[in-house]
């Protein structure tokens, strides 16, 4: 079942496609009340959650599409690799959204390297997890995470602007995790071998 929050993210797109598209004037200004108006349901009135996710919005150009996540599942015996962001000091696989000119091999093997000094290989595609699933945490965007398993062929972790440390962890034993990134649920699915999983 949808629920309200699903249906507020299809209403801002709605209004933002139309906005992208639209050549009425008078068209654009029944969009723009439009987003004002699911801007506003999304925030749940606050307003300081409004004008971020206002902001937010206006460095998007083009029309609303599902934003691409890359992340890499690295197993060492029975343990995964995960990685501290030097600013929430929350723990989550490393990865981080796809860039433009590079495919997806290429962009989780940039950012492993960028992330913890490693060069990896990548393996296979174990996952592609749908944020719009999730009901815990409200997200403007839906997100899709496109997870690979990987292998490390060589390098060492290098302090950087995004991460603060990396370490292998048993996942009955995991750290603070960054529950927009990786969740638990995630980690276990990913751990069982039954792949690849999509939701």
């Amino acid at each position: 079942m949808t629920t309200k929050n699903e249906k507020y993210k299809r209403l801002l797109a709605i209004a933002e496609a139309g906005l992208f598209y639209g050549k009425d004037p008078f068209d654009e200004e029944r969009y723009q009340e439009l987003k004002a108006i699911a801007l506003s349901l999304l925030s749940n009135g606050d307003k300081e959650i409004e004008e971020r996710l206002e902001f937010i919005l206006e460095q998007n150009e083009g029309y609303p599409t599902p934003k691409v996540d890359v992340r890499a599942f690295i197993k060492q015996e029975d343990k995964v690799l995960l990685v501290e962001d030097s600013h929430t000091k929350e723990w989550a696989l490393p990865g981080g959204f796809a860039e433009i000119g590079y495919s997806p091999k290429e962009n989780i093997e940039k950012e492993v390297k960028e992330e913890t000094g490693l060069t990896v290989t990548v393996d296979q595609l174990l996952a592609i997890f749908d944020t719009n699933t999730r009901k815990d945490i409200p997200q403007a965007f839906q997100y899709y995470k496109v997870i690979f398993g990987c292998s490390i062929i060589g390098g060492s972790f290098i302090t950087n602007n995004e991460t603060s440390n990396s370490a292998f962890f048993a996942l009955d034993d995991l750290p603070t995790l960054s529950q927009k990134r990786t969740t638990e649920e995630q980690l276990a699915i990913l751990a069982t071998g039954h792949l690849p999983y999509f939701d």
